[in-house]
């Protein structure tokens, strides 16, 4: 069973009942995610050894957040306690022309004034495979850029392969910030996952005339930006989730990536939305699965974005599906009959 380690901010999700409104709701359902949490619940689902790193305070929410994590097979070995908070969001969820709503409470969390001190990366990455982070953990301040920094150091040392989903917040930095951020920890980065949106805003590379609200895809600019970015950074692969947004409850879903000789368009799936959050995260890790297992790249990238068009029908940031359910999609079983 391969090691797989990412690292990042688990929050506490508070989400609006049956569609409602911020200012309807009289109560909220309770969950836990973050992008990193959720790429090594869906690692963990595929059968892997999957650990998740981050610092949680040392009271009953923060053990509420780490009992969520095992439940799902994750390592919570690594866990470090202290500090004051678990990060908060809330989530209103769109419907139709009604788009979908995000309100963050996460200054100050225990995370973001993490120390490298509270972590013994040689101990973590001994015996791992891979390790993926995302470009909302830097953003969380300068400890966690030195931290991810120190992490992605250890990481190579130890011959890890790495993977970032760049994941731009615009309410955490500026462009001008992540870009100087983000442009000098691509150096210890293999496999570069971001959509359109993420590599102007954290690399400064836009792919033409794509319009990230309407899903107007120009294909060929992420062809050009991709050569662009693997002759900067060296990158192994760079790959792009492509949204195509009809409304709040419709998507088109596919994904694009270029291996430095070839560059490959995925299968499109028409994906009726239960839930888009945490899609672009299962879709990473369904091509960090991909990659691992060896397959070739064509088929990593059909496998994420099967992987991701399943997680948009499930409720929550965690993408419960199974290897041999994706597959099935893959194979072209998109029929949605009862299984007896």
């Amino acid at each position: 069973m391969k090691k797989v380690v990412t690292m990042g901010e688990i929050m506490l999700r508070l989400t609006t009942p049956n569609f409602q409104r911020f200012v309807q709701a009289e109560s909220f359902d309770v969950i836990y995610g973050g992008g990193e949490a959720n790429v090594a619940v869906s690692l963990s689902n595929y059968g892997y050894d999957a650990h998740f790193v981050t610092k949680l305070p040392e009271n009953e929410i923060g053990q509420s957040a780490i009992n969520h994590l095992r439940r799902f097979g994750v390592d919570t070995d690594y866990i470090a306690r202290g500090g004051d908070r678990v990060g908060i969001y809330y989530l209103e969820t769109g419907a139709s022309m009604r788009p979908s709503k995000v309100i963050y409470d996460r200054a100050n969390s225990s995370i973001s004034e993490a120390e490298i001190e509270d972590f013994d990366f040689d101990e973590i990455f001994e015996g791992a495979s891979w390790f993926h982070f995302s470009g909302i953990t830097p953003a969380l301040g300068e400890k966690a850029t030195k931290l991810t920094e120190a992490a992605l150091i250890a990481a190579k040392k130890h011959g890890v392969k790495v993977s970032v989903d760049l994941n731009y917040r615009h309410n955490l930095w500026t462009p001008e910030e992540a870009q100087e951020t983000m442009t000098h920890l691509m150096q210890y980065v293999d496999v570069c996952i971001g959509n359109e949106e993420d590599a102007h805003l954290t690399l400064g590379f836009k792919p033409g005339d794509t319009d990230v609200t309407s899903g107007e895809l120009e294909l060929d600019g992420y062809k050009r930006i991709f050569k662009e970015m693997i002759d900067k950074f060296d990158f192994d692969y760079v790959i792009s989730s492509l949204r195509e947004s009809y409304s709040a409850s419709d998507n088109g879903w596919s994904a694009c990536g270029y291996d430095g000789k070839e560059f490959y368009h995925t299968t499109e799936y028409d994906v009726r939305i239960v839930d888009r959050v945490g899609g672009g995260d299962s879709f990473a890790s369904g091509v960090i699965y991909g990659l691992l297992e060896d397959k070739d790249f064509k088929d990593a990238l059909e496998f994420g974005v099967a992987a991701s068009a399943l997680k948009h029908t499930i409720h929550g940031d965690f993408n419960m599906v199974t290897v041999e359910e994706v597959e099935a999609l893959v194979g072209g079983d998109a029929s949605g009959r009862v299984q007896r």
